[in-house]
């Protein structure tokens, strides 16, 4: 069992698309899921009861995970699964034998997918689409029932395909109208048509579920169990795993290439990241499309053409010195030109998902002000490398602004989904001090402080929270305590994502019997604990509230812990001893709010948000999308007068901004790499942009005329920084001190 605690927020993983291993081949797959359903029964934070009321939810899990917008299984084929599997899987899950009805589910799904695709690409070829009438698609099916029959699901894949085909061709009009008023050739004049474009996302879907093993199978349905539980825990393949931990520690062993998945069935090369083992070698170029792969380096070519991404990733990921050879399409070259190139794979840090900051710097002498920006995009760490950590880089980055004499910090953790709990703990610590960070409770009931051993804080000064709906897990931590400590002014969307438990990595095949087989039995993703705020209240399903609420499309959508099945239940537990706020009543928080509303008043682009949230909103409720071409030019039409003229009022008034930026403040970076530089470097953020990889640029590229925000800045962060320079200027007024001093 990994030993390390972990927060991770991502959005539940479906399975991709893997083809049989040897290795795959040998594991038992049903002994895997009886340890699954051992781990869980003791394992998991709520001990749910492994009865009927279990298994209905498995069931109903696992149908969800197949086909969530409930277009491909017909109810009979409900009816009749949920009469045989409904109420035993769970008996079935500890006699290995519940893999065996998860397989049957699945190949009566895989034919109607095969079906369905089947009629779409039918109706495709023969285009006798009218696109007319009063006919609507459902936007949102996950709520609508299953079709009755064959003769409900084919009129309701008519109208879906037409709806596809549409909304392409529709997208088309308005990319050659632009290219049109830009004096631009249109960039479809040598694609594929629309028709193609349609039938080839069809087909790709095709091919997964066509091509999907028992090891895929196991994936979906073990998923489905776990999942089952709380939306946290979950099933993970080894190839899951593997990208979880790239993801989660922002290192991997490759090539250092980015590749995205093309309508052809290629795998497109979009960007070479600079100085990566790819661009030492010199071959592969951006726009380069792969077609086989060698991941040996041993002459045995895998075809590559519509397999998932995550699939060709893996075949060309691989041990450090070791080759891969790649079949490539030049992205210059001959229709028919094939190119061989082989490139050593070694060792590289996604260097653009680490964490940096901005410094920005107002006035001269006396009047001299610095702000900085800390952007944390995850709280990253290496299960293998204890130096490769988000606390060790923010340590270097804080002592850095320290030196640097900021006279106030902003940490934008907008999107930060979370990651390791002992992280967050420790670097909270560093605008606090000693003292509770979190609370953990355990399925006993049993409640432990973790304490910051940080002795005195780094940085004790003025310090804004710049949070979103996507901020969830350790981020709701940080920023939980950081408000209950009163140390902080959190400013974001009505609340962060509100994901209040703890996990744990399992290795399924330690509890597996010795001898049987078990080298792809992958790992559980097992929710183990509930945290909560050293006040006592958990973030669970609430997230964390901001001081200042900005408003948010979120504040429309359905995003967030609350929206999820088979939740976690949101409760309040006693403070945490030794838990000394400070008084709320120096941080002058009506204020702030005050300035910050009159701001937001008179700001153009958060009166356009308003429209916008306003327009989402009606759409969402309407739930439906018309199939009448004239209806939707007209609609197109309506967008495009309205993107015209917002970007003719920003194009002057950007300029303006920009423009009084320039005599206002400069920008400097900070990166891992700036630490020991004697002076910070200026902020080029076309040079940023392009520091870690190269990257493609096409004629969709060239079209786009959506404005910059202002130096950067986008209307969030900028009203951040204002938050910032007044509370700075309150807190210097009053002579308030943030932080008590040790005595």
């Amino acid at each position: 069992m990994l030993q390390r605690l972990c927060l991770a927020a991502a959005p539940v993983l479906l399975s991709l698309t893997c083809f049989p291993t040897p290795a795959a081949a040998q594991t038992d797959f049903d002994l895997v899921g009886r340890a699954m359903g051992r781990i869980l029964q003791n394992g998991h934070y709520s001990r749910p009861a492994f009865d009927v009321e279990l298994s209905q939810k498995f069931f109903d899990e696992y149908l969800e995970t197949l086909d969530p917008s409930h277009v491909y299984f017909l109810q009979s084929d409900i009816k009749k699964f949920r009469k045989q599997y409904a109420n035993r899987l769970h008996e079935l899950l500890m006699t290995s034998d519940a893999l065996s009805a998860g397989a049957e589910i699945f190949e009566v799904y895989r034919s109607r997918v095969k079906a369905r695709i089947g009629e779409a690409r039918a109706l495709l070829e023969k285009n006798e689409f009218k696109f007319d009438g009063d006919r609507t698609v459902i936007r949102d099916r996950s709520e609508e029932p299953w079709p009755v029959d064959e003769e409900r699901a084919k009129a309701l894949w008519e109208l879906r395909v037409e709806q596809a085909l549409l909304s392409e061709l529709m997208r088309r009009e308005g990319i050659d109208q632009r290219a049109k008023e830009q004096g631009k050739e249109s960039p479809f004049l040598e694609a594929p048509s629309a028709i193609f474009k349609v039938k080839s996302n069809y087909d790709r879907v095709l091919k997964q579920i066509t091509d999907s093993d028992l090891e895929d199978i196991a994936n979906y349905f073990y998923s489905a169990v776990a999942r089952s539980h709380d939306p946290h825990s979950d099933y993970y393949s080894m190839r899951e795993f593997e990208q979880f931990r790239i993801g989660i520690s922002n290192e991997l062993v490759g090539i250092g290439a980015r590749l995205i998945s093309e309508d052809d069935g290629t795998s497109k090369i979009t960007g070479i990241m600079t100085g990566g083992p790819a661009d030492r070698q010199g071959q592969l170029q951006p726009g380069d499309r792969v077609v086989a792969v060698d991941p040996l380096g041993n002459g045995e070519w895998i075809d590559v053409m519509f397999m998932p991404l995550s699939k060709v990733i893996e075949q060309i990921l691989g041990e450090t010195n070791t080759t891969v050879g790649l079949k490539v399409k030049p992205m210059n070259g001959n229709k028919d030109e094939f190119v061989i190139i082989k490139i050593d794979r070694e060792r590289v840090s996604l260097k653009e998902d680490l964490l940096s900051a901005e410094v920005y710097e107002f006035g001269e002498g006396n009047e001299l002000q610095k702000y900085a920006v800390i952007e944390m995009p995850s709280f990253y760490f290496d299960f293998e490398n204890r130096g490769n950590r988000v606390s060790v880089d923010l340590e270097k980055i804080l002592k850095r602004l320290v030196e640097e004499k900021v006279d106030g910090i902003a940490i934008d953790v907008r999107g930060n989904g979370g990651g390791s709990l002992d992280e967050v703990r420790r670097l909270t610590g560093f605008f606090t001090g000693r003292g509770p960070m979190v609370q953990v409770k355990s399925t006993n009931g049993r409640v432990e402080p973790l304490i910051s051993k940080i002795r005195r804080p780094i940085y004790t000064g003025p310090l804004v929270v710049l949070t979103s709906k996507g901020s969830a897990s350790a981020t709701e931590i940080l920023a939980g305590a950081l408000q209950d400590y009163n140390r902080a002014v959190i400013v974001g969307e009505s609340s962060t994502f509100g994901k209040g438990s703890v996990q744990n990595f399992v290795e399924i095949s330690n509890y597996m019997p010795v001898f049987s087989n078990h080298e792809r039995a992958g790992r559980i993703k097992l929710t183990i604990q509930k945290y909560y705020r050293p006040s006592g209240s958990s973030v669970q399903k609430l997230g964390v509230v901001p001081d200042i609420v900005l408003p948010s499309y979120s504040d429309v959508e359905e995003q967030g812990e609350a929206y999820a099945r088979n939740v976690l239940p949101h409760d309040i537990i006693r403070e945490a001893e030794d838990f000394v706020p400070m008084n709320r009543d120096l941080l002058p928080f009506a204020e702030l709010i005050k300035l910050s509303e009159g701001r937001r008043a008179e700001d153009q682009d958060f009166k356009y948000l308003a429209e916008d949230i306003a327009r989402t909103k009606k759409r969402n409720e309407e739930n439906k999308v018309s199939v009448n071409i004239e209806t939707r030019r007209a609609e197109a039409k309506e967008r495009e007068e309205r993107r015209k003229a917002r970007n003719e009022e920003r194009r002057e008034r950007f300029a303006k901004v920009e423009e009084a930026d320039k005599k206002t403040f400069k920008v400097y970076r900070l990166t891992l790499d700036d630490l020991k530089a004697d002076k910070l470097p200026l902020l080029d953020r076309k040079e940023a942009e392009e520091r870690h990889f190269r990257m493609l640029k096409d004629k969709f590229d060239d079209l786009e005329d959506s404005l910059d925000w202002p130096s950067g800045i986008d209307s969030v962060k900028r009203e951040g920084l204002h938050i910032l320079r007044d509370l700075t200027e309150t807190v210097k007024k009053n002579r308030v001190v943030v932080v008590p001093k040790e005595d």
